[in-house]
């Protein structure tokens, strides 16, 4: 790397001018292609196009003087510079999250947005109910929910609330511990009649068994209760839990699910209940510097509430 580039960079970048009069819209391309690795990651991040992403990260290369990025077959790679630069606008990126929330949690309304993210099987099939609810008698909120497997990212104001299923380990934020959700194994009452019924755990070796595709999640739990299975044993593969959990309800096979949601399906048996399956812990969690916020508070007590009704097959 040239070391004049390089010092003439570190010189700047702690120039406040400079850094100011860069475009934000090419910050924010600039940072999505950094933690993405690619231009297609990044526009899939950000809903954009490749061709309008690498016309940002050109037009930013331009202002700033330097090469951000190393254009290799594995995608996009950051140069020396492009590292020091990325920890800069990190730092911005940081400073407004920072102020976004405090802003935030500074108001005393009600209404506005209040964007939920949860679990695809949550987010999909037990949040609506619970935001219907809510709706009903706060009209004047507006609510979003992100249904996604992934961990949003709360620091950066990528949601205001999560419902995760593992305790968050940043001190920022504040998690409350609503209960842990059972997790069964069930079939529908068409494919047990078609089938029988398993009576023991060896017995669903016969069975035609719902599991992931790349995700090892189930074989791991076969190989501690001493079935000793590969991938090839599940004849229907997925990595999305929505797809195994219609599975169950089409008669395709015995699955694994939430028992509460299998309360529901009054064509959906329990099978084995006492099979050792791990529950899911359930935190709703949220940054403290707008916990206080009044439609904040309002909708994480009603969610609260409404998961816990959940969780316990109340609701």
């Amino acid at each position: 790397m040239d070391e004049w580039i390089l010092l003439e960079y570190e010189r700047q970048s702690f120039n406040n001018e400079w850094m100011k009069d860069l475009d934000w819209n090419l910050l924010r391309s600039f940072l999505a292609v950094a933690e993405t690795g690619s231009l297609t990651g990044a526009g899939r991040k950000l809903g954009a196009s490749q061709p309008t992403l690498g016309r940002h990260i050109a037009e930013l290369e331009a202002e700033v003087g330097f090469s951000l990025f190393h254009r290799t077959v594995r995608g996009q790679e950051l140069t020396e510079t492009g590292g020091a630069f990325l920890t800069e606008v990190e730092k911005m990126r940081d400073a407004a999250d920072t102020l976004a929330r405090r802003i935030a949690g500074a108001t005393d309304q009600l209404s506005g947005t209040v964007r939920i993210t949860a679990s695809v099987v949550i987010g999909t099939l037990v949040l609506p109910t619970i935001v219907a609810r809510l709706r009903k008698e706060h009209p004047e909120l507006e609510v979003e929910i992100v249904a996604t497997d992934g961990v949003d990212n709360l620091l950066r104001r990528d949601a205001d609330i999560a419902i995760r299923m593992a305790k968050p380990t940043q001190i920022d934020l504040v998690a409350t511990h609503l209960g842990d959700i059972p997790i069964v194994a069930g079939a529908s009452k068409s494919y047990l009649g078609s089938r029988g019924r398993p009576e023991k755990i060896t017995d669903i070796l016969d069975h035609d068994i719902l599991g992931m595709d790349r995700d090892d999640a189930i074989l791991r739990g076969f190989a501690a209760m001493g079935v000793a299975v590969g991938r090839e044993f599940f004849k229907f593969r997925s990595d999305n839990h929505l797809v195994l959990w219609e599975a169950i309800k089409a008669g395709a096979g015995i699955g694994f699910a939430q028992a509460p949601l299998i309360a529901r399906e009054p064509e959906i048996d329990v099978l084995l209940p006492d099979l050792p399956l791990p529950p899911l812990s359930v935190w709703l969690t949220v940054h403290r510097d707008i916990r206080h916020a009044p439609r904040i508070r309002l909708v994480h007590d009603h969610l609260s509430v409404g998961l816990r009704a959940f969780i316990s097959g109340q609701e």
